[in-house]
C-alpha cells in the first residue's frame, strides 16, 4: 500500500502541475490505534508555481481523489495551509507529527514545524479538541461501544488535557500523551489498543465505565478550563516570510 501511495503522489504532481512537499498518515494508524481493516488517510501540502500565485482570480487550492474501502487522499495548496495554521489549526499541527511519513522535502518539513510552533493558540486548539470529544462522548454512552468511537473520543479529550496541563502542542500519537491520565486508565487504554489490533471496525465493545467516567471528568475539566487558556502570539511576519521562501523556489 505504501508503494501504492506514493506512486499516486507522483500522479498527482504529473497531473496538477504541482509539487507535493509533504504527505503522511493522518488517521487512526498515526492516531497509533489502528484496526487490521483501517484504511489509509493520506494527507498532503503541496505548491504551485509562482505564477499560479501571481494571479487576480481566486484558484482552487484542494486536491480531493475519490475515496474507496482502503485508501482517503487528500491535500491543501500551501497558501491555505499556512493561512489555516495561523489559527492554530489542529489538523495542520497533527499532520506535520505524523510518525508515518510518505513524502517529504525536508527542508519545508524544518520549516513548517518552526513556525507551527510559534502560531500554536492554546484556546484555539482547544476549542477544535473539545467540541471533537464532546461530540463522540455521545457515542461512547451506549451498552455497546465501537472501539473507535471510543478512541475518538479519548484522544481529542486527552489531547485537550495535554494542553490544559503542559500548555504545548498535543501529540499526534495517543501513547505519547497519557502521562494526563491516571495509571488505572492508562492500563485500560493500552489494553483496548491491543484489542483494537485484532478487532475489524465494525467490532462492538462492552461498555468500560472507566473509560467513560474518565472521558465525562476530563471533557469537564477540560471545559471548564478553556476560557481562560492564552490566544497564542505567533509572528505574523514570518508565516508570510516562510511562504515566500516557500512559493519562490518552486
Amino acid at each position: 500500500m505504501e508503494d501504492l501511495i506514493r506512486k499516486k503522489l507522483t500522479q498527482i504532481e504529473q497531473d496538477y502541475n504541482i509539487k507535493v512537499l509533504y504527505a503522511c498518515e493522518s488517521g487512526s494508524r498515526a492516531w497509533g490505534f489502528p484496526s487490521p481493516n483501517s484504511d489509509y488517510d493520506v494527507r498532503f501540502i503541496y505548491a504551485h508555481s509562482l505564477d499560479w500565485h501571481l494571479s487576480l482570480t481566486d484558484k482552487k487550492d484542494t486536491i480531493d481523489l475519490p475515496i474507496n474501502d482502503e485508501l482517503d487522499i487528500g491535500g491543501w495548496e500551501i497558501k491555505k495551509a499556512l493561512q489555516l495554521l495561523w489559527k492554530s489549526n489542529a489538523p495542520i499541527l497533527e499532520w506535520i507529527q505524523s510518525p508515518i511519513v510518505y513524502q517529504a522535502d525536508l527542508t519545508f518539513l524544518s520549516g513548517i514545524r518552526e513556525v507551527a510552533a510559534q502560531c500554536f493558540s492554546p484556546i484555539a486548539t482547544m476549542h477544535h479538541y473539545l467540541s471533537m470529544s464532546k461530540k463522540y462522548l455521545e457515542a461512547c454512552s451506549s451498552e455497546e461501544v465501537k472501539l473507535k468511537k471510543y478512541f475518538y473520543a479519548l484522544r481529542t479529550a486527552i489531547a485537550g488535557a495535554w494542553i490544559r496541563e503542559k500548555g504545548s502542542v498535543p501529540h499526534i500519537e495517543i501513547t505519547k500523551m497519557l502521562s494526563v491520565a491516571g495509571e488505572e486508565v492508562r492500563d485500560k487504554i493500552i489494553s483496548l489498543i491491543e484489542l483494537k489490533a485484532t478487532q475489524k471496525e465494525d467490532y462492538l465493545h462492552p461498555q468500560e465505565p472507566v473509560i467513560l467516567h474518565f472521558l465525562r471528568d476530563v471533557i469537564e475539566q477540560n471545559e471548564t478550563a478553556f476560557p481562560s487558556l492564552s490566544p497564542g502570539k505567533g509572528d505574523f511576519d514570518k508565516l508570510e516570510e516562510f511562504y515566500r521562501k516557500t512559493v519562490k523556489a518552486e
